[in-house]
């Protein structure tokens, strides 16, 4: 899983990297509180597969609204790349709308969406 922020990249082996889920958990939330510390980061969400939001950092009713619409347009938006070229797979998808800057990037269990200014 690779979200790159404001030229930065967190790829999903900064997260993952060790044996014990304990230590593991504590890599993710390093790695979740590196990427809220970016200037311009609103908030983060983890989904897993179903669309339930697991992780946050924002209030429920916007993560609850976040995470359903990305995992449905997520979820649309790798069907097509699959549609398209059966041995190929979405990994990130990214929104630039006037007020936010929306990246998801995608696994086989979870999403991982970064919300951001793009002004800062």
């Amino acid at each position: 899983m690779n979200v790159i922020t404001n030229g930065c990249d967190w790829s999903k082996s900064d997260a993952t990297v060790s044996a014990s889920p304990s230590s593991q958990s504590a890599e993710v939330e390093d790695t979740l509180k590196r990427i809220q510390g970016i200037n311009g980061v609103i908030g983060t969400i983890v989904v897993n597969a179903e669309g339930i939001p697991i992780k946050t950092t924002l209030d429920n009713s916007t993560t609850v609204q976040y995470a359903g619409l990305l995992h449905q347009l997520t979820m649309k938006a790798r069907s097509t790349v699959r549609d398209i070229d059966p041995q190929n797979d979405l990994t990130f998808l990214r929104i630039r709308s006037k007020k936010h800057e929306i990246m998801v990037s995608t696994d086989k269990e979870y999403l991982l969406i970064v919300i951001q200014n793009p002004a800062e």
